[in-house]
């Protein structure tokens, strides 16, 4: 349980703090609250908003856009792990039952808000229908954390839940690449990126261990790590989020190309497990030196974002929510069974159909990517601030968890 506080306490307690203050800020002193979050770094900046034939370097995006792409390469860092290595936890069957209940987890809360939006008419829909992916999001670590507290540390609920929560966050990067571009498309830029990813991996990662081959020595490779460290990747970083912001696709999402070119371990033990901590690889170096930056990232993100008026409530609060806390459960539920039970892929030993139920309550809580989401999904304003509004209410999904555990008396399993 500590190593699993220890994740909250690293990567969201500062965030909930910027939240919180976001929030009393926003409601007291609205103007000088706005006038914060857009504050004006750099004006004719070579990165920033682009309006008016210049960019604008903002407080805002600084956090959002060139910040925050740290986070999301962390969230990559795990996928790719999970993904990639021999015991990764999304290979091989026993990923498949936890995928098809992501699929589900995406679908419902989708087909929830789409559906609602249109039951309130043509005008209300057509004003929130590009938030469809706001309420798909799952807060891993909040889900994590809750998810032990209602079925125990030892239910295999739980690492099925972790292993949709990864699933989930794999699907949200391609979610934001694809369908809310920052500006106008201009794909030729990812030849940049690109390029940038496959330089950095042939001439610092790939050609060394070439060269290393039959010498366990490996004198290169060993060059490579002590002298010239994360700084080439780095570099190449900078150029993969030039090119994703010239290109038109969040640039937040920029440091992804460079994620699977970084020297990594042969095995992966988890997020939460205790053991990730010793692992020396460069991959897991640089995701340890970058876990108190990125918690500051995360406490600025949440206050730059968070900051609602409680007069914003309106349509768009309550139909995130119910994309969250109907279309979750219901979606986890179809889909899981769809899974486990009609294409017998089975459920882990010793847990129950019902047990998707609660799951998908536990992975209602939408939080750091759905604020995301909203942000980019929406212009600021009304409706923007609503649907965040929706976004930080998710949090009651962790009572609905709880309260819905004890209904279908789920038997907690502690190690």
């Amino acid at each position: 349980m500590y190593r699993v506080w220890n994740f909250i306490t690293n990567y969201s307690l500062l965030l909930i703090l910027g939240a919180l203050i976001a929030l009393v800020w926003a409601n007291t002193n609205p103007d000088s609250y706005h006038h914060f979050v857009e504050f004006v770094i750099w004006d004719h900046a070579p990165i920033g908003h682009y309006h008016d034939g210049h960019r604008t370097l903002t407080l805002h995006y600084l956090v959002n856009d060139v910040l925050m792409a740290f986070f999301f390469a962390i969230a990559a860092k795990e996928v790719w792990e999970a993904v990639i290595l021999k015991n990764g936890s999304l290979r091989g069957k026993k990923a498949a039952t936890p995928l098809f209940a992501t699929a589900g987890g995406m679908i419902g809360p989708i087909a929830v808000y789409l559906g609602l939006a249109l039951a309130l008419g043509s005008e209300t829909y057509d004003a929130v229908k590009n938030g469809w992916a706001i309420p798909t999001a799952t807060d891993i670590a909040f889900s994590y954390l809750v998810g032990r507290m209602v079925f125990g540390a030892g239910h295999p609920a739980v690492r099925f839940l972790l292993l949709l929560a990864i699933a989930d966050d794999a699907a949200g990067l391609i979610i934001l690449a694809i369908f809310y571009p920052s500006g106008e498309l201009a794909p030729e830029w990812l030849l940049l990126s690109l390029g940038a990813a496959i330089a950095v991996y042939l001439l610092f990662n790939w050609l060394p261990r070439r060269m290393d081959r039959g010498n366990q020595a490996r004198p290169n490779s060993t060059f490579m790590r002590k002298k010239l460290g994360f700084w080439p990747y780095l570099i190449a970083a900078c150029a993969s989020w030039y090119g994703f912001q010239e290109a038109g696709i969040h640039p937040a999402l920029g440091l992804l190309p460079i994620v699977p070119t970084i020297p990594h371990a042969d095995r992966a033990f988890g997020i939460f497990s205790e053991a990730e901590q010793y692992l020396s690889d460069l991959l897991n170096h640089i995701e340890h030196a970058l876990k108190h930056p990125v918690e500051v990232v995360l406490f600025f993100f949440g206050l730059l974002n968070a900051g609602v008026e409680f007069s914003a409530i309106a349509a768009p609060t309550w139909l995130v929510l119910a994309g969250l806390v109907v279309g979750k459960p219901i979606g986890v539920l179809l889909f899981g069974v769809v899974g486990a039970h009609i294409l017998k892929l089975g459920l882990p030993q010793g847990m129950r159909t019902v047990d998707l139920f609660v799951i998908g309550c536990v992975s209602a809580i939408g939080f750091t990517v759905s604020l995301f989401v909203a942000s980019v999904a929406f212009d600021a304003g009304p409706v923007q601030d609503a649907a965040k509004m929706g976004a930080l209410f998710s949090f009651g999904a962790a009572v609905l968890s709880i309260v819905v555990g004890k209904l279908t008396r789920v038997q907690k399993q502690e190690f």
